[in-house]
């Protein structure tokens, strides 16, 4: 039951939204969570700043897990997400951020888990 909500800086064609969201939800396995329930919204064109300076090339992701994981799954999901993101829009680790947040209730087709 995961969501990964990203945020970026550049403007993506629906190709390159297909292709983020096809490899962000492959590495879902990582963190041990199934791809078959994992959502993925991806908002291109979004402002962000860092240390106070507008980044031309950069993220936020947040992933929120029901239940959680372990810390050494999101330690490699976060360089996954790094590396996949560098390798296809060219956006540097340095300039992504990556949050999990976790839960204890998910709803979805009018029940929670």
């Amino acid at each position: 039951m995961p969501f990964v909500d990203v945020k970026l800086t550049k403007k993506l064609d629906e190709s390159q939204k297909n292709a983020l969201k096809t490899e962000l939800g492959a590495h879902m396995a990582i963190i041990g969570k199934p791809e078959t329930y994992t959502m993925i919204g991806i908002a291109d064109g979004y402002t962000l700043y860092f240390a106070g300076k507008k980044l031309e090339e950069g993220a936020y992701v947040a992933v929120d897990v029901l239940g959680g994981a372990n810390p050494a799954g999101t330690a490699e999901y976060t360089r996954a997400v790094c590396e996949t993101l560098e390798k296809q829009l060219g956006i540097p680790g340095k300039n992504v951020y990556v949050e999990y947040r976790h839960t204890t209730d998910w709803g979805w087709n009018g029940t929670n888990f």
